[in-house]
């Protein structure tokens, strides 16, 4: 909002409810990664760590690093930089 005050620019606001809140972070993590994907620069991954913060203070997601060291320690994670193709 104050960008957009800055720049006099018309904008309604208002306080999503915690659904909507979750839809539209979830949206804006598929815009943003598309834009990284796209740009591949810092700033743009900054972005999507950013939507992913906010996501991971949700309480669905409140275990999500718990998870996320579950499956690294099953599945491996990609510090070997290892490329694996096949069928889906």
């Amino acid at each position: 909002p104050e960008m957009l005050d800055g720049k006099n620019i018309p904008y309604e606001k208002r306080i999503a409810n915690p659904e909507e809140y979750k839809i539209e972070l979830i949206k804006k993590l598929g815009e943003e990664a598309r834009e990284f994907e796209i740009d591949g620069s810092v700033e743009e991954l900054a972005d999507v760590l950013e939507v992913i913060e906010a996501l991971k203070k949700l309480p669905e997601y409140g275990n999500v690093e718990e998870v996320k060291q579950k499956k690294k320690e099953e599945r491996g994670g990609f510090e070997e930089r290892i490329i694996l193709k096949g069928e889906k």
